[in-house]
C-alpha cells in the first residue's frame, strides 16, 4: 500500500516522474535561455519559448524551510513529518517542495545541506531529501 499519492503520468510531468529510476532528479531547462523550470510547463516562464528540455540536477538542496505536521490527516501516513521547500543550487530560487527523510526532528534545520533519494510508486520515483553529510549544497556543483 502507498502512503503517498502516486501522480498521474502525462507528456509533460513524465521526465520529472520517472527520472528516479537512474537515480536522478531531472528538471526542464530552456534551451534557449538556460532558464530552469520547475513545476513542468510546456513553455519557458522567461523567454516564452518552447525549446524545453529534461536535464539531470546535481541531486543536491539547501533546506530553505520547513514545517512539522503533527496531524493525522490520513490514518495510515505516520505522523510526525517533516515537509520541507528546497532550494536547488542549479538556479537561484529554484525551490521544490518534498518531505525530508531520514532525520530526526531535532536535527533538521534551515540550511540544513540535503541531498535527493527516491520512494518508487508504482512506475512514479517519489524525490525525497535526506541529510548530504559531504558539506554545503552548493560545493562540487
Amino acid at each position: 500500500m502507498s502512503l503517498r499519492v502516486v501522480p498521474t503520468l502525462t507528456d509533460l510531468n513524465r521526465g520529472f516522474w520517472t527520472a528516479g529510476r537512474e537515480h536522478e532528479l531531472r528538471l526542464r531547462r530552456c534551451q534557449d535561455c538556460a532558464y530552469w523550470v520547475h513545476p513542468p510547463s510546456a513553455l519557458c516562464p522567461k523567454c516564452r519559448r518552447r525549446r524545453l528540455q529534461w536535464v539531470a540536477t546535481a541531486g543536491r538542496a539547501t533546506l530553505y524551510t520547513y514545517t512539522v505536521n503533527r496531524k493525522a490527516w490520513n490514518p495510515e501516513v505516520p505522523v510526525p513529518y517533516v515537509i520541507g521547500m528546497v532550494e536547488l543550487p542549479e538556479q537561484e530560487g529554484l525551490r521544490m517542495t518534498s518531505n525530508i527523510v531520514n532525520c530526526a526532528l531535532d536535527d533538521v534545520y534551515i540550511g540544513m545541506p540535503l541531498r535527493v533519494t527516491f520512494e518508487q510508486q508504482d512506475e512514479c520515483f517519489i524525490p525525497l531529501f535526506e541529510p548530504d553529510g559531504r558539506g554545503q549544497a552548493t560545493e562540487d556543483i
